[in-house]
């Protein structure tokens, strides 16, 4: 009896049998169309692999961060903080600025511009650098001195030292005592930035104006200490987001804090990323703004008025407060201060 279908062998021992199939011609061809097909399959994921790897990146190569806040503002409400009321919050926060801002009026600092544009390929392909220092006339008005000439190889914008005037009546403390009653606090969650766990609140103006800007974004605040350590936002009236200066397209503007002499947090960084809407083209363009080398400021000579806190020929802008705040609690220093991007 032949066996044409199967046929067996015997181990070595002779007591185990394994089944071996023939392979037929037709399933041969089958399994060589198959193998066909798989080649095909692969050869057509490794194209597509290569040809989007070989695409030119659009805008900036470095981007800017991802803001997660905005992906906690979708989630459904996470109710109030669980350990300090937010009324309480934003009570101790607000006195905390007005610490802030005073304070800073009596310190210099230099603050660097620097604004990029960037080609197709996204690498820089012209750049403006400015340098100023806070200074003092024979009043005591405080104004931004040039202390290194600006230098540019834009391309696309003309731009002088005037053009940044608009920059000085942006407050950088906006949540103070005489203004927290101009807005809508909402808490959004919790979020660790850098080391620093942080209570993540939403700020919005209850009514806008013509005259007055107010801001409008995200605030992180040290939920040990009550600080503010970061914002996110653009400053709004009745008729939109403002810019920076009628040149300039920057309304959105991601700012960083430090610990300044273990008793302050002043702004170290500030980063926006706008698109240049022209004719021919739109350009992608940045504003980066550090300041650097904070030291405390002599005291303004006697007799004289001190006006550190309003900028010369600038009209003060909501944010700023007015009159000297009373019982402001001092200064905490956190475990880690929050680090802004290099």
């Amino acid at each position: 009896m032949s066996m044409n279908v199967q046929s067996f062998s015997r181990s070595t021992q002779g007591t185990h049998r394994r089944v071996v199939p023939k392979t037929t011609p037709y399933a041969k061809r089958a399994l060589n169309w198959a193998a066909r097909l798989v080649l095909l399959f692969a050869g057509w994921l490794v194209a597509g692999t290569v040809v989007s790897a070989q695409q030119p990146p659009e805008g900036p190569m470095d981007a800017p961060p991802e803001h997660r806040v905005a992906r906690i503002g979708n989630t459904s409400d996470p109710g109030e903080p669980t350990t300090v009321p937010v009324d309480e919050v934003l009570k101790r926060l607000s006195k905390q600025e007005d610490t802030y801002f005073l304070a800073r009026t009596h310190y210099t600092y230099r603050k660097t511009i620097r604004i990029q544009e960037f080609g197709p390929d996204g690498k820089p392909s012209g750049e403006y650098l400015m340098v100023t220092q806070p200074s003092r006339d024979a009043d005591g008005t405080v104004f931004d001195k040039v202390i290194e000439h600006p230098k540019s190889t834009l391309q696309h914008m003309q731009l002088e030292s005037e053009d940044f005037e608009a920059l000085n009546r942006v407050p950088q403390f906006p949540l103070t005592t005489t203004q927290l009653a101009k807005y809508s606090m909402k808490y959004l969650g919790k979020d660790q930035l850098d080391e620093i766990s942080c209570y993540i609140f939403e700020v919005k103006p209850k009514v806008v104006e013509r005259v007055h800007a107010y801001f409008q974004g995200i605030v992180y605040i040290d939920d040990k200490y009550l600080e503010v350590v970061k914002t996110y936002g653009s400053w709004v009236n009745d008729l939109g987001d403002m810019k920076s200066s009628p040149q300039l397209p920057f309304t959105m503007f991601e700012t960083y804090r430090e610990f300044i002499d273990n008793q302050y947090w002043f702004p170290t960084y500030a980063r926006s990323d706008e698109i240049l809407h022209l004719k021919e083209q739109d350009v992608p363009v940045r504003m980066i703004i550090k300041w650097t080398d904070y030291k405390p400021q002599a005291a303004p000579p006697p007799g004289s008025a001190d006006t550190s806190a309003t900028p010369r020929s600038i009209a003060v802008p909501a944010g700023a407060p007015t009159a000297t705040p009373s019982s402001a609690p001092p200064a905490t220093a956190p475990s880690v201060p929050a680090k802004p991007p290099q």
